[in-house]
């Protein structure tokens, strides 16, 4: 018998292939004897950005989001679906695509598993400062949900209440305002922006 704390792989098979994710199923030898069938949701990853500007205000987009049939309060944020895309390229792209600005300084907050119980989604959540504006970048097309999203700066002390008060619930948005609060206040020291 091996390591007692050791999971093994038996089998995997995928499920379903969709357009951003798929579900395989993996059977499981557990450490303590038996087997048991997971089920997981095979996911690109994503970026979050935590956008603030010289009057400490974060910038957020409200977009409409099917499984809830509402529109949401959020971070600029967007898949890691451009084939070898670094993660903080995409997070520059995403904040120009959807919020119209860059910034001259970026660091990485934090990583975050969005549902690591049945789901590889890895979300890396930067922080992005001395904003500016830009030109929406070339052959980026507004479509979809995005056609009708509406972009606003709050100041981030009002953005974390808003956190508590129950109206912002996108987790990426709830994680990346409260790590950007702390930083704030604790100074925090931040792994270097190309971690993972």
């Amino acid at each position: 018998m091996g390591d007692p704390h050791e999971f093994r792989v038996l089998s995997t098979e995928t499920v379903y292939e969709g357009r951003v994710i798929s579900l395989e199923r993996a059977t499981v030898a557990m450490p303590g004897g038996g087997d048991s069938v997971r089920e997981i949701v095979r996911h690109p990853g994503a970026v979050a950005v935590v956008a603030v500007d010289a009057e400490d205000r974060v910038v957020l987009v409200r977009q409409y989001r099917h499984p809830f049939g509402v529109p949401l309060w959020e971070l600029p944020a967007g898949l890691r679906d451009a084939d070898g895309e670094p993660p903080l390229e995409t997070a520059k792209r995403e904040l120009a695509e959807e919020a119209l600005l860059s910034a001259a300084r970026w660091s990485l907050l934090t990583t975050s598993y969005s549902s690591p119980g049945f789901c590889d989604e890895k979300v890396l959540i930067y922080l992005a400062e001395e904003l500016s504006d830009v030109e929406r970048p070339a052959g980026f097309v507004v479509e979809h949900e995005e056609l009708d999203m509406t972009v606003d700066r709050v100041p981030l002390d009002e953005a974390v209440q808003r956190v508590f008060d129950g109206d912002i619930r996108n987790a990426s948005a709830l994680i990346g305002l409260l790590a950007a609060a702390q930083a704030r206040v604790g100074n925090p020291r931040l792994r270097p922006v190309d971690s993972d």
